[in-house]
């Protein structure tokens, strides 16, 4: 058994940078009802291997949703904007996809639906990142109530994960083949 978080993270982006490409959360994602009455979803443009949220952030603008897409603060905070569209967005820090416009890193309080990326969960909702504490930070600012969904792959999910006192529940795990409830 793998203990450290360091080494999970580690075995986890090996097993990523095995595929070919990602694929899509949009069928499973669409398919919920909370999904369908979110008025405004906070979610993430993914990247390279990641569960592919592109298809799912149209679908929503489409269907008069508001999405806000996370941007990458120098201190590794989030602030949040709304997403105009993928043509619309703008190179951020480290590669990433970014609206022009910030409203905030306190934006994300205002979402009904809350869909971030992991590297795994575990069943009792310990979610790993990256280990950068964007997530977990900007996670504190979602109020009780608002569900708080892992976009991973379904081989992603763990009995048990290594977590510290910090790391912020998520409470399901959406996957490819679909949403799967952690206690």
């Amino acid at each position: 058994m793998i203990s450290t978080k360091a080494a999970v993270r580690q075995s986890l982006l090996d097993a990523r940078r095995s595929l070919s490409a990602g694929q899509g959360v949009l069928d499973a994602a669409r398919a919920t009802r909370q999904v369908q009455q979110a008025r405004r979803v906070a979610l993430y443009v993914s990247m390279g291997p990641e569960p592919q949220t592109g298809g799912l952030i149209d679908w929503l603008l489409a269907g008069d949703h508001e999405v806000l897409l996370p941007i990458l603060y120098a201190d590794n905070d989030l602030g949040w904007g709304l997403a105009p569209g993928a043509a619309d967005l703008v190179p951020g820090r480290l590669g990433l996809s970014e609206p022009r416009v910030d409203l905030g890193s306190e934006a994300i309080a205002t979402a009904d639906l809350v869909i971030c990326p992991a590297l795994a969960v575990d069943r009792t909702g310990v979610r790993l990142g990256r280990g950068g504490g964007s997530y977990d930070r900007a996670l504190a600012r979602v109020p009780t109530g608002v569900p708080v969904w892992a976009a991973v792959y379904d081989n992603e999910i763990f009995d048990h994960l290594p977590s510290d006192p910090h790391d912020r529940p998520v409470h399901a795990a959406l996957t490819p083949s679909g949403l799967i409830p952690l206690t």
